[in-house]
């Protein structure tokens, strides 16, 4: 532990930091705040209005973020009238994660990067990969497994395996070599660990780095640049999601509808970045001279019902019904399953989005002699003639003033199809909806 005086603070009750020390003034600047706004820290202020609402002191373990590191702190919040009185012992100081690539080697190829996160049984709760880079792994089936049956964890030539170190030292990790269960794909594993709030071990958010050291990107071409930039923009965009959805929540108590509304609005905006994110890091793969796509022998009609089954929350929320018709009968096709499912998700979430309440987005699938198609038509407002070609072309959109995506999805979608020896169409009239028709070889 360091050995120094806690920090104070004030707050208003409106959460306003009214009155602090010198370190404390530091540590809000250094995260935008001021005296006399609202307080910067949103986990301190959550504490703050906690002890109010109890009328009681309330205790506990806080983690706060302060330029590059992170501050172990124990805060004390204790109600005075309408005030909250914050004092703040450092427990410890410790520099912020970044994904560590495996050592003696220039970080990989941006697409052989996955991020991760487990909880406290270590489930995993998220999984994204890259682009270009599937190996037979299902992000979606993962989800709630354990890590151990997605990758087997082991020693380093110390003969420890750094992840269970971390766990028992409540303390982040980096160079864990691990192999893909089924593929024997060999990973390097870093994390961030993740605390609850008694100060016990809440999880890891991390990254896992695949062994490639040929063939790395030139870094002044620009490809080095872009992976690290997008580590870069992650994590802060998860954080601000993430407590954003706290906020809307009121995970620490009841607040203000109006700010409730604001911190969705904040959410929104994070998840529609880390969605940009996402396009910019599949362009920079499927751009790429080399980009290839499996072959996997996929069932059509099983990635659409998947496709239109991750949708229908979305679609339930919209008053729009996605009919999937007759979905059951086997469509065989040449295709790889990941690239598929995410041309059919952004067809029918675009429909989704496009339609007014009550609508219906229909799903069809046909087959000709060497083409297996599938249908996704809805009842929009429809697209010109002229915009047709257009809306395939990068950062193009029917209407730029609506909201929507970044205009990149759709040409994607269509230089994926075409990769898998398909291709991705259009027919739509204004007033009459969009009928987009996405076709693979047959198998």
């Amino acid at each position: 532990m360091i050995d120094v005086p806690a920090f104070t603070a004030r707050l208003d009750g409106s959460d306003r930091l009214i009155e602090a020390d010198a370190r404390f003034a530091a540590l809000n600047e250094r995260a935008g705040g001021a005296v006399g706004r609202p307080l910067a820290a949103p986990p301190l202020a959550a504490l703050g209005r906690l002890a109010r609402r109890l009328g009681i002191p309330v205790a506990r373990a806080v983690t706060i973020a302060d330029a590059d590191q992170d501050l172990d702190c124990w805060v004390h919040a204790s109600p005075a009238a309408e005030d909250v009185v914050l004092a703040i012992s450092l427990i410890r100081e410790r520099p912020a994660w970044q994904p560590s690539p495996f050592s003696g080697a220039v970080p990989p190829p941006p697409d052989g990067d996955w991020t991760w996160e487990v909880d406290a049984h270590l489930r995993i709760q998220q999984l994204l990969i890259a682009a270009g880079v599937c190996h037979g792994v299902d992000p979606v089936t993962a989800l709630g497994q354990p890590l151990t049956k997605l990758l087997s964890l082991q020693s380093n030539p110390d003969g420890v395996v750094p992840l269970l170190e971390a766990v028992a030292s409540l303390d982040d990790f980096s160079d864990q070599p691990a192999v893909l269960n089924g593929s024997g794909v060999q990973v390097m594993l870093a994390g961030h660990v993740r605390l609850d709030r008694g100060g016990g071990f809440g999880g890891f958010v991390g990254a896992a780095y695949h062994q490639k050291l040929s063939s790395l990107p030139d870094p002044r071409i620009g490809g080095l640049f872009n992976h690290r930039l997008d580590t870069i923009l992650r994590r802060p965009l998860g954080q601000i999601v993430a407590n954003a959805d706290s906020i809307n929540a009121g995970v620490d108590g009841d607040i203000d509808l109006q700010y409730a509304d604001y911190a969705a609005d904040i959410a929104s905006a994070g998840r529609h970045l880390m969605g940009l994110i996402d396009d910019l890091s599949d362009i920079e793969a499927i751009e790429r001279e080399d980009f290839t796509v499996e072959d996997e022998g996929i069932d059509l009609a099983d990635v659409t019902r998947r496709a239109a089954g991750l949708l229908s929350v979305r679609a339930a929320n919209a008053g729009v019904t996605i009919d999937r018709g007759d979905l059951d009968s086997a469509m065989p096709a040449h295709g790889e399953f990941r690239r598929t499912l995410q041309i059919l998700v952004n067809l029918i979430g675009n429909a989704v989005r496009y339609s007014p309440r009550d609508a219906i987005v229909w799903l069809r699938l046909q087959r000709d002699s060497d083409r297996v198609y599938a249908i996704v038509a809805d009842q929009g407002k429809g697209i010109a003639l002229d915009d047709q070609e257009r809306i395939f072309a990068k950062f193009e959109r029917v209407d730029p003033g609506e909201p929507g995506g970044s205009g990149l999805g759709l040409y994607i979608a269509r230089r994926l199809a075409r990769a898998m020896g398909g291709d991705l169409t259009v027919d739509s009239a204004p007033g009459e909806g969009a009928r987009f028709v996405l076709s693979l070889p047959a198998a």
